[in-house]
């Protein structure tokens, strides 16, 4: 509801409303944040129309320049994705525009390429024709076909919308002019993100296609996969700034803004972490996480949400979301005891064996190579060089667990079958996450895991490099009084 007042009325009616709050639940609000206006809303991204924008441009370069090359690449010369509302297919968010938020009723996808069906090479004028079978044309991306029939909708009459067995009709009869050798469906025992056609979608599309045409149905397999994994270079930009968020935002969590030792728990620090990225207006895809090593002390005695001490090792698992892309971070931060300006030496060189990891991984991610492969290598030079760790690395993108191949699991440093057995892309994001453990001698030579991640892009010219950077000292919590924490 919308209700016309003064502007000024209504900062006093809320400024009004703050001071009831504060009442009710004690000190939750100071005097001056009871008194002054509500500062500017921080837009890091812009507007929302502005993000929109972006998002639109960036739909409009991948189905134009990915999605052709795809096709072609797997031999799909014709894919067909169906989808019902709330229960979209995991292409959704790739292949529709930002205002839209879920199919509408059922909305059938149709990409062609005719040039491919014909059996003909690829050329300026092979384009990948593309129609909605019900939903909107998502800004011009598709051919939007209706219903026949025109319904009186008071003062105008607009065409119906498509509805029941009679898309399947309808999609029988766009197929059947297009003649094509093969069409491709989301189905896979292998890949989410390939797993779209549901059981009951798949019997009504086979009985309205009829047998001729049903005998042309093939998984589409690794084209879903690979579609949702290509990243355009619009989205770079977008992507570098979103890390460079995280890391001001990570930087401030693990400072003396924001624990106070002896008194500040890990809990506190999630919550600061949600508050923040809720008043930055953008989103997350998972709960963080803060957990603390302390000297002498094991986990299990440490419990679920432990006060933070001086000499504490912190770490943090941390993501945002924006226009849709999703960022993955795990950073170190050290609480430093009276008379301490640094980590101790052993915490540091910790560190060091654990960025080596990130290198050796680093050096053998490239195009064309799987994430078992990547896997073995990686593993086989990290015992070569002595260090103890583990590799559990992912795609990363439109979804926080990407679309693409796994490089370990945590408890499956062996490789993962079927999702490890995926090629890396060119034009792809993984989080490069991993640990490495090592005995510390001032801690008297506790083990101490040191585990990190950071985000980064494979590009066009197949070679990885960092979203932002990555982190080689720890965000320090200094004793009252010192230097600011600053970024490592």
């Amino acid at each position: 509801m919308i209700i016309d007042r003064p502007r000024s009325l209504a900062r006093s009616a809320a400024a009004a409303a703050l001071v009831m709050m504060a009442g009710a639940v004690g000190t939750a609000y100071p005097a001056s944040a009871q008194q002054t206006a509500a500062p500017a809303a921080e837009r890091p991204f812009g507007t929302l129309r502005e993000q929109a924008a972006l998002q639109q441009q960036w739909l409009d370069e991948r189905v134009q320049t990915v999605l052709p090359g795809l096709m072609r690449s797997y031999g799909v010369d014709t894919w067909v994705i169906p989808m019902r509302e709330y229960n979209e297919d995991p292409t959704f968010s790739s292949l529709v525009g930002p205002t839209t938020f879920a199919a509408r009723r059922r909305t059938i996808y149709l990409f062609h390429d005719a040039c491919l069906a014909a059996g003909r090479p690829a050329g300026p004028e092979c384009t990948v024709e593309r129609v909605a079978l019900g939903g909107t044309s998502q800004g011009g991306v598709y051919t939007a076909v209706r219903a026949d029939q025109v319904v009186d909708a008071g003062a105008s009459q607009r065409p119906a919308e498509l509805w029941g067995d009679q898309q399947w009709l309808v999609l029988r009869r766009e197929l059947e002019r297009r003649a094509p050798r093969t069409i491709g469906v989301n189905s896979s025992r292998t890949f989410a993100f390939a797993d779209g056609m549901t059981a009951a979608e798949l019997e009504a599309m086979k009985e309205g296609l009829g047998p001729e045409l049903t005998a042309r149905l093939t998984p589409a397999d690794e084209l879903p996969v690979s579609f949702i994994a290509t990243r355009v270079p619009g989205e770079v930009a977008a992507f570098e700034r979103m890390n460079a968020l995280v890391w001001q935002i990570l930087s401030t969590a693990f400072s003396n803004e924001v624990i106070t030792p002896g008194v500040t728990t890990t809990e506190d620090v999630v919550w600061w972490l949600r508050q923040r990225v809720n008043d930055l207006g953008l989103t997350t895809w998972f709960q963080p996480s803060v957990s603390v090593q302390r000297q002498g002390v094991t986990e299990a005695e440490l419990g679920a949400n432990p006060v933070i001490e001086r000499g504490d090792v912190l770490w943090t698992d941390f993501g945002i979301t924006a226009m849709r892309l999703n960022t993955d971070t795990q950073h170190l931060g050290y609480v430093l005891r009276e008379g301490e300006t640094t980590a101790p030496a052993g915490l540091r060189a910790a560190l060091v064996r654990s960025n080596r990891l990130q290198d050796i991984l680093m050096e053998r991610i490239r195009p064309g190579r799987t994430g078992n492969d990547i896997l073995a290598d990686a593993l086989a030079q990290m015992r070569a060089e002595g260090i103890d760790g583990t590799i559990y690395t992912h795609p990363i993108g439109m979804h926080g667990h990407g679309a693409g191949p796994l490089i370990g699991l945590w408890d499956r440093q062996q490789g993962v079958p079927g999702r490890g057995d995926a090629e890396v892309l060119a034009n792809s994001w993984f989080s490069i996450e991993l640990q490495a453990t090592s005995p510390v001698p001032e801690w008297g030579g506790q083990r101490v895991r040191m585990a990190q991640e950071e985000d980064m892009m494979i590009g066009a010219d197949g070679v990885p490099r960092w979203a932002h950077g990555r982190q080689t000292s720890f965000h320090l919590v200094r004793p009252p009084g010192a230097e600011a924490a600053r970024r490592p």
